[in-house]
């Protein structure tokens, strides 16, 4: 595997592999205490129309901490950043609006 694959046992579809190709840190796993926050919150949509580095660096960050309180604090602040919309990491973010050919292709799922 290399670093930009996803793992086996991962939560990716062939087209998030896609989506997530040109990233150069390794590709990071959802754990499920973060999908299931997620779903319960009903962010995921929010969080998956985030860039994919967006995507990786959320997890990757979570991931890194050690201690229980920690990963906590992180997907809370992360779950927060995803309600409101407008922030990455305690920095303003404005979403990119869709090109026309990216509308299109939602619209034909």
């Amino acid at each position: 595997m290399t670093a930009k694959q996803a793992p086996e046992n991962s939560d990716f579809s062939s087209l998030s592999r896609t989506k997530f190709r040109g990233l150069s840190r390794p590709i990071q796993p959802m754990p499920e205490f973060v999908k299931d926050a997620l779903v319960e919150r009903g962010l995921m949509d929010a969080y998956r129309s985030r860039p994919p580095y967006q995507q990786n660096d959320y997890i990757g960050w979570i991931n890194r901490a050690k201690r229980i309180d920690t990963k906590q604090k992180r997907l809370d602040q992360m779950l927060y950043e995803l309600e409101r919309g407008d922030l990455y990491m305690k920095m303003d973010y404005t979403p990119k609006k869709p090109r026309n050919d990216e509308s299109l292709e939602s619209d034909q799922a």
